[in-house]
């Protein structure tokens, strides 16, 4: 149902490189980027599989940052991509916010990590199989 999604972040280039160490344990990978002059307001980096964007960043001159921050899922695919991706957060400057572990109150075999990127955004990855 949904196509992409995009957060507005208060500082491009560190979480640019932040997603693209964190969503590379996923498979993830910066597939495009968007400069302000293109957008007429600010820029933008997509990520995603397979040269498709479905995650975007990006800054604009006209958003509030005062806003609530948002929580966004990646899907993993296995338990070892969960620790990965939550590792790998930790050491790019995220704050933990739930270590890797079953969460058996949303289903059996829901194995998620939950981290604070630089703006305070809920990011989480989950595995959704048992192993």
């Amino acid at each position: 149902m949904i196509d992409h999604v995009g957060l507005q972040v208060s500082g491009y280039e560190r979480s640019r490189e932040f997603y693209r160490k964190v969503l590379a344990t996923l498979g993830g990978e910066l597939v495009m980027e968007v400069t302000a002059e293109q957008t007429g307001d600010g820029a933008h980096a997509g990520f995603g599989m397979s040269g498709r964007p479905t995650f975007w960043i990006g800054t604009s001159q006209q958003a509030n940052h005062a806003t609530s921050a948002v929580h966004v899922a990646f899907t993993a695919p296995n338990r070892a991509a969960v620790m990965a991706f939550h590792r790998a957060a930790l050491e790019a400057g995220a704050k933990d916010n739930g270590a890797p572990g079953l969460r058996p109150h949303y289903h059996a075999h829901y194995y998620g990590a939950f981290v604070l990127d630089p703006d305070g955004h809920n990011i989480e990855a989950v595995c959704h199989s048992p192993e």
